[in-house]
């Protein structure tokens, strides 16, 4: 489990497809404190650390699944060398929950259709796939490229998103253009009442 709190902004160094694609991803994290079978989340996709080492940075690997590659960005393309990820370790008891749940099991991919700056901060609307769209409701929680984020509005498969601008320098988010696609992961609490309705 994650809280979709953005603790390090990592990159990846190297991937390769070895039957699964592999991928080595940089970071800031001390990799002393991480034990090989670790979840990381990175840009939302909970990850499980294969490998760890220190040269010519510290770094881990990760083995992504085929399943994983089809229903995330990743399949996209939206993986190359040196792109920047969004990165948070595992919850542990104790920590804060800044955010709100997050699985690392991503939904499905959203697309950014459009942004505009409000002050310092910036609006993104963005599609979510039609069959998640039901699950997204204002004021609830979506978890974007792993980031834990407040829906504004929705209108149809549309939903709005502000980033403040601590949000865009401590993730990814500084960088994100129109027609970029997002991980989705929906509110597990969404997904249970939906359920409930449906069936109850």
């Amino acid at each position: 489990m994650f809280t979709g709190i953005i603790t390090d902004i990592g990159k990846v160094l190297e991937l390769e497809q070895r039957g699964d694609l592999r991928a080595r991803i940089g970071t800031s994290y001390d990799i002393a404190g991480i034990d090989i079978g670790a979840s990381i989340a990175c840009d939302g996709v909970c990850l499980t650390v294969i490998a760890l080492g220190t040269d010519p940075q510290n770094w881990f690997d990760v083995e992504v699944s085929a399943e994983t590659v089809n229903l995330t960005n990743i399949g996209r393309n939206a993986w190359h060398v040196g792109r920047p990820l969004n990165l948070e370790r595992a919850l542990k008891v104790g920590d804060e929950l800044g955010g709100h749940i997050v699985s690392g099991h991503v939904d499905g991919v959203a697309e950014i259709v459009a942004m505009h700056d409000e002050g310092d901060s910036t609006r993104v609307t963005l599609r979510a796939p039609d069959d998640l769209a039901r699950f997204i409701a204002p004021k609830g929680s979506v978890a974007l490229n792993g980031t834990s984020l407040t829906v504004n509005e929705v209108a149809g498969t549309e939903f709005g998103i502000n980033f403040i601008p601590h949000t865009k320098t401590a993730t990814t988010w500084g960088d994100a253009r129109v027609g970029d696609a997002i991980n989705l992961e929906i509110d597990t609490m969404a997904r249970y009442v939906a359920r409930l309705r449906d069936y109850g």
